[in-house]
């Protein structure tokens, strides 16, 4: 139980994929104007990413391997992640149409999204169990929710603030994802996984 404990520990805070890796980046700041929309976006991405990577590994496992078809998983695992993200969009565009208009084309990018990507991928190339997969998935949409959400807090606070001309809108936003991600990075090397 501690090494599950331990890998998604690791997942949300030491090796963040947005903050210490620096992947979907274009969800982040494209999101992130919006606390709202930030924590829509994070139980998105989160529940994409873990769907995709319990599919990608039940299809790495019974399909590709077996049959030494590993060359086709990047590919494969792009399919299924598209599906998802369309199924995802359709949901919500009938159940939440407030909350499609507020997200816009970032819907649509979640599809694309490295991290999303990264983690079934990541998940094949260190050859985890479904559970590990599944710990890990849930862990770095969790990790990637509070990187977006923290983001959208400070900028929230931001629009207070006397901010100059010159580093108004993304500007002072790439100088807040720098100093989130010098936090993050404190935790490197507390958990070797």
């Amino acid at each position: 139980m501690g090494e599950y404990l331990t890998l998604f520990v690791s997942a949300v805070v030491v090796n963040n994929f947005v903050l210490t890796r620096f992947l979907g980046l274009c969800i982040f700041f494209g999101v992130s104007n919006s606390l709202n929309a930030s924590v829509g976006m994070g139980m998105a991405v989160t529940s994409v990413m873990t769907l995709s990577s319990m599919l990608a590994w039940t299809v790495h496992h019974f399909v590709l391997a077996p049959f030494h078809l590993t060359f086709l998983t990047t590919a494969v695992f792009v399919l299924l992640i598209a599906s998802f993200v369309q199924l995802l969009e359709m949901i919500i565009k009938k159940h939440a149409p407030t909350l499609y208009n507020m997200w816009g084309i970032y819907l649509l990018l979640i599809a694309t999204n490295c991290v999303v990507l990264g983690v079934p991928l990541l998940n094949a190339e260190s050859n985890f169990s479904f559970i590990k997969s599944v710990v890990h998935a849930v862990g770095s949409g969790m990790g990637f929710a509070l990187a977006i959400i923290l983001m959208a807090s400070l900028r929230e606070k931001l629009r207070l603030a006397d901010v100059p001309k010159s580093l108004e809108g993304l500007g002072i936003a790439f100088i807040l994802a720098g100093m989130l991600g010098l936090a993050f990075m404190g935790f490197s090397g507390m958990i070797a996984v």
